[in-house]
């Protein structure tokens, strides 16, 4: 084999195929693949990295525009809330919006408790209906002024003097 090929070769590790066996075998990649949530966060990194990097390296004394540079900051944030996000889509962690809620008791009776307590905010029937299991029913009382003149008290009799 000549020089030149061997150049050629340790120029060239990987052919298409080893490639593509590499692509298909490795679990991290096919994910990459398959997941443009993923794709979506790993550019997202990519790009606010890349702009951290070019404020931070303008010329102006790296420890002033760590500390004053407001970008500089929301590059950072941006590209650690990126990474946070494809760590997680990587490790196939669970996602709590994908996780079934079921009615549990407690989560049965909070909703039977407010349901009841809105329907008797808002009918007058159902509320007296409610007062009279409670409390017993109403009498009707009806008020009759008394006359506006008290009749005189009847006087005692005076004592025989004997």
């Amino acid at each position: 084999m000549s020089i030149r090929k061997k150049v050629k070769a340790a120029a060239e590790p990987f052919n298409a195929a080893d490639i593509a066996n590499i692509a298909t075998s490795n679990p991290y990649i096919q994910r990459l693949i398959e997941d443009a949530e993923l794709r979506e966060s790993v550019r997202t990194v990519l790009d606010a990295t890349r702009s951290a990097y070019s404020r931070l390296s303008n010329g102006k004394a790296p420890t002033k525009v760590l500390l004053d540079d407001k970008k500089l900051h929301n590059d950072l944030r941006t590209a650690v809330d990126a990474i946070r996000d494809a760590t997680i889509a990587l490790s196939d962690a669970p996602k709590r919006a994908a996780r079934k809620r079921r009615f549990t008791f407690g989560r049965t009776v909070l909703i039977a408790g407010v349901g009841s307590g809105v329907a008797i905010a808002g009918s007058e029937k159902l509320r007296s209906k409610l007062l009279d299991t409670l409390f017993g029913a109403e009498e009707e009382f009806e008020y009759s002024p008394a006359s506006a003149v008290p009749a005189p008290a009847p006087e005692p009799d005076p004592a025989p003097a004997a």
